[in-house]
């Protein structure tokens, strides 16, 4: 294989971002540039994201941001074997706006264009930094998405398990709301959560019953909730942050265990690496659950850095540089898709959500 130098494109939510990765034909990953600029200014006011703003910050910082991307690289458009943005799933209206622009520089320089599935590049994310070979069971984990997954390689993944109805992430942002905490509420929490007693308030555990590898945060988000309205003191709120988290820790832990069974079985009790990316990866508690949970199973444990757990254009470089290394290319015509599972072939036979209910994306 040739070295391959893939500008990457993220403007699937409120971060819009550009990354130039090379690819080496060794198998080796070398960031050459990423570049993020964060909406949180913007959205912070709502205490969520708006999507009509995302889009229009978008439009107004692509530009900017993929010179950048190109300038800290050292590289110019000539320099480049192929442009990847990420094609879905996310917030349409800004998906858009990236793979647009990354339509534009392939049409415009005859360079390949790879539309990426934004859950399959933080699925190679922590590629990025480690030597990480295939397979691997994953937990992708952020405030749109929480399911585990078998990885067999580019483009082969097995679901195992999916929330059937809030995501890890949105659990956190949500609850840290009712806190009254500013957004984004992930990181506030966890900084709330800090010396705080995580046994203070019993928290509901969901699906103790099934033996399948599903998750459930709505049950949690409620009773969360309803005790933050009886608080009175800083210590009480501290405390309940402390709970929330590590109920939340425990329930992805509790299910990757049995994830980590299923797949040992699977694969003979070789390749035993687990991997957990995504937004929520950034989170100490979490990280440490999840390690000892891989520990004890014998897998092997590995996370992306903190930079790279949230949203960022080096994974969706590295995604397309994986793809174009095995001659795959897509039209100038390649839809923005709204929602775009991982293992299509499950979520068509076993959807985790129905037609016109919310929930996650995948």
């Amino acid at each position: 294989m040739t070295d391959l130098t893939v500008l990457g494109l993220e403007t699937s939510c409120d971060e819009t971002a550009a990354a130039v990765v090379r690819l080496d034909g060794d198998g080796r990953v070398n960031v050459l540039s990423s570049v993020i600029a964060s909406q949180i200014a913007e959205h912070a006011p709502y205490g969520g994201v708006v999507p009509e703003i995302a889009a229009r910050a978008h439009v107004e910082s692509i530009d900017a941001i993929a010179a950048q991307a190109m300038r800290e690289a050292g590289v110019g458009y000539g320099d480049l074997s192929g442009v990847a943005a990420t094609a879905g799933p996310g917030l349409v209206g800004g998906v858009m706006v990236g793979l647009s622009f990354g339509k534009a520089v392939a049409l415009a320089r005859g360079l390949p264009l790879i539309a990426v599935n934004h859950l399959e590049g933080h699925a190679v994310s922590a590629k990025l930094a480690a030597d990480l070979p295939y397979p691997f069971l994953l937990l992708l984990v952020s405030g749109g998405h929480c399911q585990l997954l078998s990885v067999e390689g580019v483009g082969e993944a097995r679901r195992l398990g999916s929330t059937i109805d809030d995501a890890a992430g949105e659990a956190f942002d949500k609850i840290a709301k009712t806190l009254g905490l500013p957004y984004p509420g992930g990181p506030a929490l966890e900084q709330l959560a800090e010396g705080g007693d995580p046994e203070r308030f019993p928290l509901p555990r969901a699906l103790l019953g099934r033996k399948d590898c599903d998750f459930s945060f709505s049950g949690l988000k409620t009773a969360a909730a309803r005790l933050a309205e009886g608080l009175t003191t800083e210590a009480e709120r501290r405390d309940l942050a402390a709970s929330v988290q590590a109920a939340i820790a425990r329930q992805l832990a509790e299910r990757s265990d049995r994830a980590m069974a299923l797949y040992a079985q699977a694969h003979g009790g070789r390749d035993l690496r687990f991997v957990v990316a995504g937004g929520v990866a950034a989170n100490r508690t979490v990280r440490a659950r999840l390690d000892e949970t891989a520990a004890a199973r014998g897998f092997s444990f590995t996370a992306p850095p903190l930079a790279y757990c949230t949203d960022n254009a080096a994974m969706i470089a590295l995604a397309g540089a994986e793809r174009l290394a095995r001659g795959e290319a897509h039209p100038l015509d390649a839809a923005a898709r709204p929602r775009w599972p991982l293992d299509e072939a499950a979520a068509l036979a076993s959807p985790t959500h129905t037609p016109g209910r919310k929930g996650a994306k995948a």
